[in-house]
């Protein structure tokens, strides 16, 4: 979810720091550099930006800051924490993205050439096995241990031998076929399915979530309207994070790597997260 957050919206959250209004984020989104800088810069400069580890610290900010906006990034996974924190007051600017339409755009994209696709076994365990379109290509839900990847793997390989392409759910033990009816209920009742901006991938429909117009005095997007509609984000020419995430170049192809942009001083979200393309091929580069 860091990566794919636009400079847009990065920018946005950043600005109501520097205007004094207190923002709330997961650690990830700290150093998330957007066009001035980022939320930890904010920070040092006195504006009050406050890292959680879940919704329910978020809440507590809350109480004693009842203007305080909470940054909401993430896929299926956090969208229900989010969605109980808003039931109970919290203020949001939701960036929350949906999986199953990316992949939609991803396998008709002439330019990539999917041939399968391992899908995440954490927002699974959220949506089930159902939720996941049919393409015409192989689909393989699987955890998180190496056991785990190699199985499904070879099962995604099994299928291409044998011209199939199926959904396949290799993490049994914790993906239903259903997924999870209660999560998915509590995103049902606080958010309403939207198009939505993609870093790389430009705008997909029906991708996002926002708040539902009953909680429009929650909604940061529209309590500060005419401080988004002025956002206008300087992407940095020399930075291919777009080009990383769509796969048609590997990070050590971008012009930056490991030289304007490390890990300690990043210009794009590839480099920032210890799950971005280029932040793991920083770590794992040779000497």
């Amino acid at each position: 979810p860091v990566c794919v957050t636009t400079s847009r919206d990065i920018d946005f959250i950043i600005e109501l720091a520097l205007r004094g209004i207190p923002v709330i984020t997961y650690g990830d989104m700290l150093c998330v550099p957007g066009s001035r800088g980022s939320l930890e810069d904010a920070r040092a400069k006195g504006s009050k930006v406050h890292m959680v580890y879940s919704t329910v610290d978020a809440l507590r900010i809350a109480e004693k800051e009842p203007k305080a906006v909470f940054f909401a990034i993430g896929f299926e996974t956090t969208s229900p924490a989010t969605a109980y924190a808003v039931k109970h007051g919290l203020r949001v600017y939701s960036t929350h993205k949906l999986i199953p339409p990316a992949m939609e755009a991803i396998a008709e994209s002439p330019e990539l050439r999917i041939e399968g696709f391992i899908n995440p076994g954490h927002v699974s365990t959220i949506i089930g096995v159902e939720a996941y379109p049919k393409l015409a290509v192989p689909q393989v839900i699987t955890g998180f241990e190496e056991p785990d990847i190699l199985e499904a793997v070879a099962m995604l390989l099994k299928q291409i031998s044998r011209g199939r392409h199926e959904v396949e759910n290799q993490y049994t033990r914790a993906v239903r076929q259903e997924g999870n009816e209660l999560a998915k209920q509590a995103v049902d009742e606080v958010f309403e399915v939207a198009d939505a901006a993609w870093r790389g991938l430009g705008v997909i429909i029906n991708s996002g979530l926002r708040l539902k117009p009953i909680y429009k005095g929650q909604d940061a997007a529209i309590i500060y309207r005419g401080i988004l509609e002025g956002i206008k984000p300087k992407e940095n020419p020399a930075c291919r994070c777009g080009d990383v995430l769509r796969g048609t170049i590997s990070p050590q192809q971008c012009p930056l790597f490991g030289s304007a942009c490390t890990p300690s001083k990043p210009v794009g979200p590839c480099m920032v997260s210890y799950e971005g393309s280029c932040g793991v091929a920083y770590s794992e580069r040779k000497p």
